[in-house]
């Protein structure tokens, strides 16, 4: 026989806290306290945290017993309905991110833009341009506004070299920036006098008290506008992949609800067959 002192029985957790049935043990309470909390701010906490933990259940014990047996019924269907969602949610979500092809392709998104153009109009003007702000002492505004105008591979890597000087710059004019972000980057530029400066192939010069801003536009689009499919290509990449999504769980649904029915899983009675 093997002795009963070999036998080795869990240890019973310690008890800081009952309401009727339901414990509060000590090991669930430690594990919710932060580190490096001092002694005096831990006793604090462990307290509330009783007394937090005890009203809800007593408040619970309370609403089960004078909560009509209906509106009970009603709130254990919520929590099923609400269990079940949160289940499924997570599945549907865990073999989406497994399964779904994310690669969208440029003439994917070029098609989708052609067909849906008049969908996607700018709220906002857009511009594709180059600029420099410096301070008003710098004593190379001049030659920086050459080589911005010109912008050759040689002035470009003359204006990439001096950039520790400039208060601000953009360099690549393929880029499409919303007005409001530039308006942002050069202060003299406001909602009012952004129109004198859509201007395509244009150089401008503007001043205020904190510096100088030196602005070359190649290109814009109005409010109001088709936007550009450079500027539109993420809105558009995210839409056929929520399509993509839609379709694969609608047809997951259908092969599931179809494989159960073969499988004599489910079933749908008839009147006659009962």
């Amino acid at each position: 026989m093997v002795s009963c002192n070999l036998i080795k029985k869990e240890p019973e957790k310690e008890v800081v806290a009952r309401v009727g049935e339901d414990f509060l043990y000590k090991d669930e309470l430690l594990s919710l306290m932060p580190k490096g909390v001092s002694s005096q701010d831990s006793l604090l906490l462990v307290q509330n945290y009783i007394n937090s933990w005890a009203t809800k259940r007593l408040l619970m014990k309370n609403a089960q017993k004078n909560l009509s047996e209906q509106k009970i019924q009603e709130f254990n269907l919520l929590v099923s309905d609400y269990k079940n969602d949160l289940y499924t949610k997570a599945y549907l979500e865990a073999l989406v991110l497994r399964s779904l092809d994310t690669i969208v392709k440029d003439t994917v998104l070029s098609k989708y833009y052609v067909e849906n153009k008049d969908n996607f109009k700018l709220s906002e003007s857009v511009l594709k341009l180059r600029f420099i702000s410096v301070p008003k002492n710098n004593d190379k505004i001049s030659k920086f506004k050459e080589k911005l105008k010109r912008f050759n591979e040689e002035d470009q890597q003359y204006l990439d070299s001096l950039s520790y000087q400039y208060s601000n710059y953009m360099f690549n004019d393929s880029v499409w920036l919303k007005s409001s972000e530039l308006i942002r980057k050069i202060p003299p530029l406001n909602q009012e006098n952004l129109g004198d400066y859509l201007k395509k192939s244009q150089f401008f010069e503007l001043q205020d008290s904190l510096g100088v801003y030196l602005m070359r536009v190649n290109d814009f689009k109005k409010t109001n506008d088709a936007a550009p499919l450079a500027f539109i290509k993420p809105t558009i990449r995210q839409i056929i992949l929520n399509q993509r999504k839609l379709e694969f769980i609608r047809n997951l649904k259908k092969d599931i609800l179809n494989d159960a029915i073969e499988d004599k899983q489910f079933q749908i009675y008839d009147e006659k067959d009962e």
